[in-house]
């Protein structure tokens, strides 16, 4: 029997109302160990639980129990990833275009987005492939109308107000801006995505790689 899912969605009332709350939440509720998975979104949180075991009924009772329950999130005083970037060029061939679109200089561009200092919100549709918020309105772009076939790992892209990160290589159509040099995935590492929901991320330009 498949296990279905019970959704957490009213997290503002809770007192959660950013990425980091919710991956709290799914801290607390994986701690448990009542569910078979807990997973912490933008705003969201999805729990997935046995239906053989349990009906869905009192799934429901036992996450609402649980929830008011979780404790409150003490204040973050991790420093953000720093993730270095090469704008432009091969490892950003979409830079110049997008730089036309918005009217800018590749120089202004580049300082815009290393200016902010962006959320991971969730992990998804390639693995590792790290959503980030916090993008400047001013860089906001859409999709490419055609998705590429291969994107090397450690691209940088932007679309629809947010900026993605490609730990491995794959498909996609994100815009890219730029590429980092550094490695996403360690597969002998206990964690072996370098980014996870909840980590903030500042970038800084590179000139060439080795700098």
């Amino acid at each position: 029997m498949a296990s279905p899912v019970l959704l957490a969605d009213d997290l503002a009332g809770i007192g959660a109302d950013s990425v980091e709350l919710a991956q709290h939440i799914a801290d607390a509720l994986r701690a448990t160990g009542t569910w078979l998975e807990a997973v912490g979104g933008q705003d969201t949180v999805v729990v997935r639980f046995d239906a053989a075991r349990t009906n869905p009924a009192d799934a429901l009772a036992r996450l609402s129990q649980q929830l008011a329950r979780v404790p409150a999130l003490q204040a973050s005083v991790d420093t953000a990833v720093e993730i270095p970037v090469i704008y432009g060029g091969e490892e950003g061939p979409d830079l110049g275009q997008i730089c036309d679109l918005l009217e800018m200089t590749a120089d202004d561009f580049v300082l815009r987005h290393c200016r902010g200092e962006y959320p991971v919100e969730m992990l998804g549709f390639t693995p590792g492939f790290a959503y980030l918020g916090g993008l400047d309105e001013r860089l906001d772009v859409p999709r490419r109308p055609h998705p590429r076939q291969h994107v090397p790992a450690g691209s940088v892209g932007i679309a629809g107000g947010r900026t993605g990160i490609y730990a491995l290589p794959g498909p996609g159509g994100w815009p890219l801006i730029g590429r980092t040099p550094e490695p996403l995935f360690d597969a002998d590492a206990v964690e072996p995505f370098r980014l996870r929901p909840g980590m903030r991320v500042r970038f800084r330009p590179l000139k060439e790689r080795g700098r």
